[in-house]
């Protein structure tokens, strides 16, 4: 495929992490990207037969998710919302599927729960 006029920094990015997955190195990919490279990266993974799944991330971008075929398929049960509103366990699951140190998502999801206790609490307060 030929990238001579599309070749910014954000898609070096882009085809990195494909070549990272083609490699092994990663099961799946979560990359968000501008909106206007959307297509070139459907074509890309399309051709490499590399399952994906974009989601909108914002006004001018979205959130590609690609990787493994069962991996994708789990992606598409447990993000049905923008990633900011996942509950603390779906966030969990999610940081554990794309490899991320799992000492730090437990960190992470005790910090999520703390801070949804005290909004539990403050809520509670404000109802009564």
């Amino acid at each position: 495929m030929k990238t001579a006029n599309i070749n910014p920094v954000e898609l070096k990015v882009f085809l990195n992490h494909v070549y990272e997955f083609k490699k092994g190195v990663r099961q799946m990919v979560l990359y968000t990207m501008n909106k206007k490279y959307e297509d070139f990266a459907i074509r890309r993974l399309n051709s490499q037969g590399i399952a994906y799944l974009i989601q909108p991330a914002g006004r001018n971008s979205v959130n590609l998710f690609f990787g493994k075929s069962e991996c994708i398929e789990v992606i598409k049960h447990l993000v049905n919302c923008p990633l900011y509103e996942l509950s603390p366990e779906k966030d969990f699951i999610l940081g554990a599927m794309l490899g991320y140190n799992i000492c730090d998502q437990c960190k992470r999801y005790c910090n999520q729960m703390e801070k949804a206790t005290v909004k539990q609490k403050v809520d509670n307060t404000i109802a009564s």
